[in-house]
């Protein structure tokens, strides 16, 4: 009897600055492979950004970048960016994103411990920069004024969107969540009111229900603060204060980790800003929970 056939494999699409990285890494001098990691980790942006611009974020020359790129085997800066922008074009489903992340780090869990680790260092990162404590503070300011904090965010962010108005209501914050999809974030928006601040996770494409958010709070002159993946985002355009929290490398799958830190970072903010409003909202917590809590006999 026959064995039954495994399904075929997708058909990947290769990543060839990934291939010729991993392939000549031995070969690079320090300064050629510090700008070839940056390249790696900074896709998008690298699009872009001239050789000198490069050579500015790495601390070497624009001569450095150049004969990186040809280490590399490409013919010169147009090549590399030809190469990237096919390859991001064509990895922007989760499924090949899952993909190329797998193929990379193999099948070691020490691979995958390193590749988290490698992630959650760059956004700490830039979360801790001078510009990004600029936006946590600002932001922090606008929402301990609002009457009512709403946070929006779909999918793995619309997790996040209720976990973080919980944080914030326990700290003394009455806060709601927008995560709906569709026709049922219609409803959620009908709780948007003047004196409400929106702090909303667009670090993805923009989509319908973002824009619908947006459109919202701009007729009830409600303030956006906004958690972006992109300093050049056009979303901006519309925020009070931002906060960007670039990802290592987003051609590969999507960790929540820095988005979560973020948002726990906000809180403390909150708290910080007015520590006896939290206290008094946790001891009101704790004497509700008595009050629910079966009494011992």
């Amino acid at each position: 009897m026959d064995k039954p056939r495994s399904p075929a494999p997708r058909n990947r699409r290769r990543d060839q600055y990934g291939e010729r990285l991993r392939k000549r890494r031995t070969a690079l001098s320090p300064s050629l492979l510090t700008v070839a990691e940056y390249i790696d980790g900074h896709r998008y942006t690298v699009l872009g950004k001239s050789a000198l611009d490069i050579a500015r974020e790495t601390g070497t020359s624009d001569a450095t970048v150049i004969r990186a790129i040809q280490m590399l085997g490409f013919d010169g800066l147009i090549d590399l960016k030809d190469t990237l922008a096919a390859h991001i074009g064509q990895t922007d489903s989760p499924s090949e994103k899952m993909a190329l992340t797998t193929d990379e780090i193999g099948r070691g869990v020490d691979a995958a411990i390193d590749f988290m680790l490698e992630d959650q260092k760059h956004a700490l990162a830039a979360l801790s920069s001078d510009e990004n404590r600029r936006g946590i503070g600002e932001t922090v300011r606008i929402l301990s004024r609002a009457k009512r904090i709403g946070v929006f965010g779909i999918g793995a962010s619309g997790i996040i969107a209720t976990y973080a108005a919980r944080l914030f209501m326990r700290s003394g914050y009455p806060s709601y969540s927008l995560n709906s999809t569709g026709i049922m974030l219609a409803e959620q928006l009908l709780e948007m009111a003047e004196g409400d601040v929106v702090l909303a996770m667009m670090h993805g494409r923009v989509h319908n229900e973002g824009m619908a958010v947006i459109t919202e709070a701009a007729r009830l002159s409600v303030p956006i603060v906004l958690i972006v993946g992109k300093i050049d985002s056009p979303l901006l355009k519309h925020a009070a204060a931002h906060i960007v929290i670039p990802r290592a490398k987003s051609e590969h799958v999507a960790l929540h980790a820095p988005m979560l830190t973020c948002v726990e970072t906000i809180m403390l903010g909150l708290a910080a800003t007015d520590r006896d409003r939290t206290l008094a909202s946790i001891d009101r917590l704790i004497d509700i929970r008595q009050q629910v809590r079966p009494s011992k006999r």
